[in-house]
């Protein structure tokens, strides 16, 4: 029995790995009130049953020379029948170090290690918690338009719950083509919490070709895809 259990775990965790890409290289650029204002480069890699991400945001144009500066987020983790399971996520920001952030992943505790300013705290890990950069990555293992997505999703500080629900489906054009997407938005409680929609494309592993975030003081910001590689 155990030797069965064994070899259905190893096939359950093949198949979720050859789910997903080799390689996504993906180049956005970022709007807030039809100006552009900065510019994102993701790499995803998959080796076997190991997976990393690499996001780096700079900013451009009139931010530029306001707040030349640059967020690099990355996640390490491992493929499993759930998707992607985060071990360890970095923020660094080139203009203000204090804002850096590095977490582990320790699962088998249940428990996220957060070191931020000099201190180390620990924080309860939900099961399937993403961190901020994976959670993008995580759209992939979707089978079919799930009506809801429900999340956890860890900035290296803390630890969130988020919904998801389906919007629709429709066809999007962007720099980088069009796409047949799946749109979703956050479903939010409260007007303090930050809105977000997300567009997914259907035959590129629902990778967001489109993303807007919305903060209660009014602030909106279009991530928008202008370069896609896959394979």
């Amino acid at each position: 029995m155990k030797l069965l259990l064994a070899a259905l775990l190893l096939a359950a965790l093949s198949t979720a790995s050859h789910a997903l890409p080799v390689e996504v290289a993906a180049e956005y650029k970022l709007v807030s009130a039809g100006v552009m204002i900065g510019r994102v480069s993701e790499t995803f890699r998959r080796d076997g049953d190991t997976y990393s991400i690499r996001s780096v945001t700079r900013s451009e144009g009139l931010l530029k020379m306001i707040l030349d500066d640059n967020i690099t987020l990355q996640s390490q983790g491992r493929v499993n029948a759930g998707g992607l399971q985060p071990l360890e996520f970095d923020q660094k920001r080139a203009g203000n170090s204090t804002r850096d952030v590095h977490a582990t992943f320790d699962w088998d505790r249940g428990m996220m290690v957060s070191r931020f300013r000099g201190e180390t705290h620990e924080v309860d890990l939900p099961k399937a918690t993403q961190d901020r950069i994976s959670v993008m990555y995580q759209f992939m293992t979707l089978a079919t338009a799930a009506k809801t997505v429900e999340m956890s999703m860890s900035n290296g500080r803390k630890v969130e719950r988020y919904t998801y629900r389906f919007v629709e489906e429709v066809r999007l054009a962007t720099p980088a083509g069009e796409f047949d997407t799946l749109h979703y938005e956050r479903v939010t409680s409260s007007p303090k919490e930050n809105k977000a929609a997300v567009w997914l494309a259907k035959d590129r592993f629902n990778i967001p070709v489109r993303v807007v975030f919305d903060d209660p003081k009014g602030l909106s910001l279009e991530q928008l895809i202008v370069e896609l590689k896959v394979r």
